[in-house]
């Protein structure tokens, strides 16, 4: 019966319905009539502030409101029945399927009800009277206000309708953006369980290949034993980096396709060179060496920022390449101007690339930010040197 909202919209319903009621509250006191005026008033302004809390109980009340207006003769339709108005929106755009319909019966309802009542019982405020005589002019006013009534109260369901149709349509498309945004990630990750596959497997057979050496040459030559384990060990820790961040990403069928490296950076820069991309490549500090993992994802980040900006950037002015080594981390930072043609509030490639860089900078344990600076595209990747702490 009552809906779940948010503080803000208790909140506004309450002072719309308080300000309705004081507007009109000092004008009521003055006869009898007044008083019943006030009585009405309040239950219409109580509608008023339970219309999206309770939408039933609020068309209740303005139903109940309706029958004591007419009980009472008041003469003339009194302000606060607009009050009907956005509660018919109400019932239209936060009711249920049957409140629904009913919302709209009342209208229909309503609007004969009214004109019934103004026309034949409001004689004292009708100059035609309610002598035979004057019937067939009654009779055509009536026709009039009865359209009146159901145009003006029809719209305010229809209004309502219209309203939750539009509201709807917004969550749908969020929902879209959502789900697309997870199928991208998902995608992504497959991606990376892909390309992991063939450098586990080869740690695999490394470490089995190195331990069935070791054994056999055990009694002819102790001596390769220590160098075999120290192979092994090697191999192993970075073989159970690489199945931490596969866990919960493996997928079925995988690729046989190389695993690109960082030495295999400098055949991608000249690539993209010669695709017409000036670019510079900058080292900062001592180079370290990184595991399988944050190779594939320095890459694969570089890969895509570069691709970026050949396709989105400015081809004219030269894209930086700085590569910034740290005691426990790598700091890639890849900058690009800015297309004229799209200007800075454009320039976010969104899609798969920027989920994707994001999604294998966060794999290895690292941080990504992406954004416009000072009229440049920057993409900043922060890869730690070591898989130990990944899980």
């Amino acid at each position: 019966m009552f809906r779940t909202l948010r503080r803000y919209q208790v909140a506004t319903d309450l002072s719309i319905a308080a300000v309705f009621l004081l507007v009109q509250f000092a004008s009521q006191f003055t006869t009898r009539t007044g008083y019943v005026s006030a009585l009405l008033l309040l239950i219409f302004s109580t509608a008023l502030a339970l219309r999206r809390l309770s939408p039933g109980l609020a068309l209740g009340g303005a139903w109940l409101g309706a029958i004591l207006q007419i009980a009472s003769a008041l003469e003339a339709p009194q302000p606060f029945d607009l009050a009907v108005l956005a509660i018919l929106f109400a019932t239209a755009s936060y009711g249920g399927p049957v409140l629904r319909w009913v919302g709209l019966a009342s209208a229909i309802l309503g609007s004969f009800i009214a004109t019934f009542y103004l026309v034949f019982f409001n004689a004292g405020r009708n100059p035609l009277g309610v002598n035979l005589s004057s019937l067939p002019s009654m009779l055509s006013s009536g026709v009039l206000l009865l359209f009146g009534c159901l145009a003006t109260l029809g719209l305010s369901w229809t209004l309502g309708l219209l309203a939750r149709a539009v509201r709807r349509s917004r969550q749908s498309r969020e929902a879209q953006v959502v789900a697309e945004r997870d199928v991208i990630v998902e995608q992504e990750r497959n991606r990376i369980a892909r390309d992991m596959h063939d450098v586990v497997a080869h740690s695999l057979a490394v470490v089995i290949a190195q331990a069935d050496g070791a054994r056999y040459a055990r009694q002819s030559d102790p001596d390769t034993v220590d160098v075999a384990l120290t192979t092994i060990s090697t191999t192993a820790r970075e073989a159970l980096g690489d199945v931490r961040i596969l866990l919960g990403q493996l997928r079925h069928t995988q690729g046989e396709t190389p695993q690109p490296m960082l030495a295999d950076l400098d055949a991608l820069v000249d690539q993209l060179r010669s695709s017409g991309l000036s670019v510079s490549r900058e080292t900062v500090g001592e180079d370290r060496p990184l595991g399988t993992a944050q190779q594939l994802a320095v890459y694969r980040i570089t890969q895509e920022a570069l691709t970026n900006a050949l396709r989105h950037g400015d081809t004219e002015q030269e894209v930086r390449l700085i590569f910034s080594w740290n005691i426990d981390t790598l700091r890639l930072v890849i900058s690009s101007a800015i297309s004229v043609s799209l200007g800075a509030e454009d320039a976010n490639p969104g899609g798969h690339g920027l989920a994707g860089m994001r999604e294998r900078t966060v794999l290895v344990g690292g941080t990504f930010s992406a954004g416009v600076d000072d009229g440049r595209w920057i993409v900043t990747a922060m890869i730690p040197l070591s898989l130990e702490e990944v899980a």
